[in-house]
This record gives C-alpha cells, sequence and structure tokens, in this order.
C-alpha cells in the first residue's frame, strides 16, 4: 500500500523551495487530504522496517482550479493531459528502536 502523506497542488512557479515545516506555504498553494483523512503533513512513521517515501512534483501548462479538500485521485485527475514535465525523489526512512 501506498500511504498519503501530504498532498499540495498550485504551488507558484517562483517559488524554488518550500519553508522548514512548511508553516506558511507560498500564497495561491493549496492543500489536498492526506491518508489520515485530513490537510496538511503527516511525517513519516513505519512500524517496522525500512520504508521508501516518493516525492513528485509536476509541472503543469495551467492553474488548477479550486478543488474542495481533494484527494491525491482528484489531483491527479485534474493534472490529466496538463502535465508537462514531472520529477520524482524517491527517499529511505526507518524507525530505530
Amino acid at each position: 500500500m501506498t500511504w498519503v502523506h501530504w498532498v499540495l497542488y498550485n504551488i507558484p512557479t517562483s517559488e524554488s523551495a518550500l519553508p522548514e515545516a512548511a508553516k506558511q506555504l507560498p500564497e495561491g498553494t493549496r492543500m489536498g487530504i492526506n491518508d489520515w483523512n485530513r490537510t496538511g503533513y503527516g511525517g513519516p512513521c513505519p512500524p517496522i522496517g525500512r520504508h521508501r517515501y516518493f516525492h513528485k512534483l509536476y509541472a503543469l501548462d495551467t492553474v488548477l482550479p479550486y478543488l474542495d479538500r481533494p484527494s491525491k485521485a482528484d489531483i491527479e485527475a485534474q493534472m490529466k493531459g496538463h502535465i508537462i514535465a514531472q520529477a520524482e525523489l524517491v527517499g529511505t526512512y526507518q524507525k530505530h528502536k
């Protein structure tokens, strides 16, 4: 199963980074709901072993419309036909006892 920790969309093209802890998102940035059924970031906390975390970024040829509490799937559906570039970073995390 893939667990969604954070959903952001409409990050302005002028931004090159997010603020630490993302307490203040860039103007115009919107959040969707994660797999805890809330907006915002939920950090890693795997029950056992090493887990992979996928960070995906998409460049679109449009700004998406306002969506009320969209899920990752809702955002992906809105992006169809508008993706002009994408990047993916994979990291790992393991909780130590």
